[in-house]
């Protein structure tokens, strides 16, 4: 007796031990998961949204129109789905630790190969006619004199190609930028999907929401600073460091300006590279977390309780599988998943609603540039500082309502559905929100009639530039005294300039007024005064909406995780990813880009010739394309849920019908088994009386 007590306490003393030596407890480990996966989502936000703020900035330096914009944003996506079916599902049963890991360095590989061509192009080169040496007393006539026999059939003064044009036009550099794109979409492939499952998996059941929720808030903090660190770039000269300001002739707010968008993806690159670095110290695997009090069940119990209702969403990681195996049961699997018919209602809407998010958020800094006269940099602040955190606010509070209300399948869904109309109907306003478009002499008014703007198609050659051979190709806008602007100074009949740079002034501007002793001075005239008034109230919608939009996003992506079974669910959310980037995230920044492109009044020209970047747009079509493309795409949508809300329903209703069929099942066999176990220690027990009844005997006689 004494010896099986011995053992006991040598038992116990071991457990102690053993604990004692446990570097670091499941829940530490979890938590030390979820600050290095959340950082791992602020690094790929930041130099997603870094991405898209340097849109202009890009369309400008390489002279390239939107939709072509639109193919090298949409190839971050291309990464992503040449590899997320397959790291979703084989990734699952990997060290998923380390596969992110490995991820984060190419992410950060690709974001510097997309700073790369700066380093290897020419410096940036613009149309200008302003003189930018200050020591120089000569000063070329805006006014070129030529002859009828310089000029094309068209009228138009004839261009010579620079002479290093041929050996550029074989290099279009940004195909680097599309290529280093790739690869950061490739890198970022594993973070999502094993990540969240990771979580999932060993995280309770009412903390996986909030856990997935504060992810989901970092990936909303992660574009605040990829904006303001576009905003801060924008304002910078692209060349800075390598050619003096002084000789530098525009400013921020001009078309042709062009900031240091290399500048952000090198820093980009740096944060991405650290946040691969947590990853490779955390280990495979947790052990699950056990209901509380199980520590109290008898042995009895605990085989009693086999399939305790807390962990039904759960799935082990640790089984270890040959590659043959996991690749023969793929494509299988895979049916299975697409056979759901929830699912596929859900991936639907989602598809619809990504389209049109991703093509609104891409080209919002534009809008706001072209349609509200802002430039590039403060575009980008005011999308860093004002919409993002209002975004950021709106998918946290969404996490921690669904843990407070403790929201099920359905009523998760139906939050999400609720706050995506909401958001809908408030968007509708943005529709009167208008300014008027820029006065521009021979582009949106008639040299004739200087009053009233139309979008017919003007000659930029008439009485009072004839004399002087212009291009009609070049973008070099001055501002006349009467409020007017005028392309170029050629265009305004300017005959002589003085000073230098930036203080340039024209005189003797035929075109500015009749006498002919009238001045321009460099840049687009402001006209800013309706849109000044009308912009804070379409900040003010924006941030309204753009929070209760968010609401819904937590809510509606763990009715992903939940209405599945758990072993689809690392599959489920890669193939989500992965449908969702092939069917929005490439397609939808393209054609966003094309309408946008139709919407254009004046291009730039390229210095070898061709067309060049967009310089100024028609506002009011640019505002039905944009905002009319985003909201028909939702209303879609919202039509596409009502089937789905129905297939549901029946689905829970069905396996509420099927778990209390199992309990009973169960309940029934444990029963039976515990009666045969009564049965056989009541044996036992008789036995037992009776060999000591005998041996009592025995030591009588």
């Amino acid at each position: 007796m004494e010896e099986r007590v011995e053992h006991r306490r040598m038992q116990e003393n071991g457990r102690s031990d053993g604990a004692a030596r446990q570097p670091r407890s499941p829940c530490t480990s979890l938590k030390m998961f979820l600050v290095a996966l959340s950082f791992a989502y602020f690094a790929k936000a930041l130099s997603g949204s870094y991405m898209k703020s340097t849109i202009t900035q890009l369309e400008r330096r390489f002279d390239i129109p939107s939709y072509l914009i639109g193919v090298i944003d949409g190839s971050f996506e291309i990464g992503n789905l040449l590899v997320i079916a397959f790291v979703s599902y084989f990734g699952a049963k990997l060290h998923r630790p380390k596969v992110i890991a490995v991820g984060c360095v190419l992410m950060s590989i690709g974001t510097f190969i997309i700073a790369l061509p700066h380093f290897i192009i020419g410096r940036y080169e613009f149309e200008t006619s302003v003189r930018g040496v200050e020591n120089s007393t000569l000063n070329p006539s805006p006014c070129p004199v030529g002859s009828p026999a310089d000029l094309t059939q068209d009228g138009q003064m004839s261009e010579v190609p620079a002479k290093s044009c041929e050996s550029e036009s074989n290099l279009s550099m940004w195909i680097y930028v599309l290529l280093g794109n790739v690869l950061r979409g490739i890198g970022e492939t594993p973070v999502q999907p094993l990540g969240i499952s990771y979580i999932d998996d060993f995280a309770t059941e009412e903390n996986a929401a909030l856990y997935v929720g504060c992810v989901q808030t970092i990936s909303v903090v992660g574009p605040v600073f990829g904006y303001l660190l576009g905003s801060l770039c924008a304002k910078i000269y692209v060349d800075i460091g390598f050619v003096k300001m002084e000789t530098i002739t525009i400013t921020p707010a001009d078309a042709r300006w062009v900031g240091a968008w290399w500048l952000g993806y090198l820093i980009a690159g740096v944060i991405t590279l650290l946040s691969a670095i947590p990853f490779w110290f955390l280990p495979r695997s947790l052990p699950t977390s056990e209901p509380q009090g199980s520590e109290k069940c008898t042995p009895e119990q605990t085989n009693f309780i086999k399939d305790p209702p807390l962990l039904n969403h759960k799935y082990s990681a640790d089984k270890h599988t040959t590659f043959t195996a996991m690749a023969k049961d793929f494509i299988p699997t895979l049916r299975i998943l697409l056979g759901h018919p929830v699912y596929l209602i859900y991936l639907c809407v989602t598809i619809i609603q990504l389209n049109s998010l991703i093509g609104m958020v891409t080209y919002k800094p534009k809008y706001i540039e072209q349609h509200f006269r802002q430039s590039a940099s403060k575009a980008n602040f005011l999308m860093g500082v004002i919409n993002i955190p209002a975004v950021a606010l709106g998918m946290f509070s969404g996490g921690l309502l669904m843990k407070r209300l403790k929201l099920n399948i359905m009523r998760a869904a139906r939050f999400a559905f609720g706050t995506s109309l909401i958001g809908y109907i408030l968007s509708l306003l943005f529709f009167a929100m208008s300014c008027e478009n820029a006065k521009v002499a021979g582009v949106t008014l008639s040299y004739r009639s200087l009053e009233e703007v139309s979008y017919d198609k003007h000659s930029v050659v008439t009485a009072c530039n004839a004399n002087c051979f212009c291009s009609a190709t070049e973008w070099d806008p001055v501002c006349g005294e009467n409020g007017i602007t005028y392309v170029s100074p050629c265009l305004a009949g300017c005959s002589s300039s003085a000073g230098s740079g930036k203080n340039t002034i024209f005189s003797n501007c035929s075109c500015v007024g009749a006498a002919g002793n009238f001045t321009a001075s460099t840049g687009q005239c402001p006209h800013k005064d309706d849109c000044d008034r009308m912009f804070p109230y379409f900040l003010a919608l924006s941030v309204i909406t753009s929070f209760i939009i968010s609401l819904g996003g937590t809510p509606g992506y763990m009715l992903l995780i939940r209405c599945i079974k758990p072993q689809l669910k690392s599959l489920a959310l890669g193939f989500h990813a992965l449908a969702t980037r092939t069917l929005a995230g490439i397609p939808a920044p393209i054609y966003f880009g094309a309408i946008i492109d139709t919407t254009c009044l004046r291009w730039g020209k390229k210095r070898c010739g061709g067309t060049g970047a967009c310089r100024i747009y028609n506002t009011a079509a640019y505002r039905i394309a944009y905002l009319g493309l985003t909201l028909s795409l939702r209303t879609i949508s919202f039509i596409i849920c009502i089937p789905g809300f129905v297939l549901l329903s029946r689905q829970l209703k069905k396996e509420e019908r099927n778990a209390i069929h199992g309990v009973l099942a169960n309940g029934s066999t444990e029963l039976e088994a515990l009666r045969r176990e009564e049965f056989v220690i009541s044996n036992c027990d008789q036995l037992q009386q009776t060999s000591d009844n005998t041996t009592d005997r025995e030591t009588r006689l």
